[in-house]
């Protein structure tokens, strides 16, 4: 079939995970903001009434991407490759933490900034910012490692980040997009991040670089904002600016040098 199937699979699919994305976010947020006070009680009710619902939604963001990829790859390679069943990670291995501490975290927000000195309507915004936050990210992380299992599954070796045509794109997924992926590393991510994985037909690497043209409009637009910009990233050194690093529970991580993460080691089991 080729080009014509695979652009109505990726917008099928797009349509699919962008509205598991809104259904579930517009849950979460309501389910916070309807809540009487933000102390234990609170929480512990939150977290009866949410956490079914967001683990189902991580499970479905995992099954649709994984049957998405699985088509891809049968009209790329022409083989008949069958969907396996629950490839996505259950909720504890995507970060490693239990999800019921996780979402915990929102209310702790709110308690902490409380003792700062804020008052409470902006304890409660900072609470429920954490909230979209982990939301989000832990839709991209059912994505992300559903892609892993599927492409190695279906033969891939290699992928590309394919940018969200829905959502805004930050410089690091930008400059990210341009590169080619080995399908054994986790796809890099950031809070926010609404990236999918596209796989790249054949074995052949076909380098490193694939999309030259943005990766230069990416360097002048580095040059614009921070006054220099070089080819071979030396002035400014790009290494300061985007980097791959390791984080507790996301795992790999799109991230500027200068943040400061948990590393893998750094995080208890639970």
């Amino acid at each position: 079939m080729g080009e014509a199937l695979q652009t109505a699979l990726t917008e099928r699919y797009d349509t699919l995970t962008g509205s598991l994305r809104e259904r579930v976010l517009t849950f979460v947020l309501a389910a916070f903001d309807s809540l009487p006070a933000y102390r234990d009680a609170d929480a512990a009710a939150f977290l009866e009434r949410v956490l079914p619902v967001v683990l189902g939604v991580q499970q479905q963001m995992g099954q649709v991407t994984d049957a998405y990829l699985t088509a891809m790859l049968a009209d790329m390679l022409g083989t008949t490759t069958a969907t396996a069943p629950a490839t996505s990670a259950v909720a504890e291995q995507l970060r490693g933490v239990p999800p019921a501490t996780v979402y915990e975290r929102p209310f702790v927000q709110v308690r902490t900034a409380l003792s700062r000195g804020h008052d409470l309507a902006d304890a409660v915004h900072q609470g429920r910012t954490r909230l979209l936050s982990i939301t989000e990210t832990d839709l991209q992380l059912a994505r992300t490692h559903a892609a892993r299992g599927a492409m190695e599954r279906g033969g891939a070796k290699f992928y590309r980040r394919r940018l969200s045509k829905t959502s805004d794109t930050c410089a690091l997924c930008v400059i990210a997009s341009t590169q080619r992926y080995r399908v054994a590393e986790l796809m890099p991510i950031h809070p926010g991040c609404h990236c999918k994985p596209e796989p790249l037909p054949g074995n052949r690497d076909p380098g490193q670089v694939l999309d030259e043209q943005l990766l230069k409009d990416a360097h002048a637009a580095i040059a614009r904002d921070l006054g220099a910009s070089d080819s071979g990233g030396r002035a400014p050194d790009y290494r300061q600016v985007i980097i791959t690093r390791q984080h507790g529970e996301y795992g790999a991580l799109l991230a500027v040098r200068r943040q400061n993460f948990t590393g893998p080691d750094d995080v208890r089991p639970a």
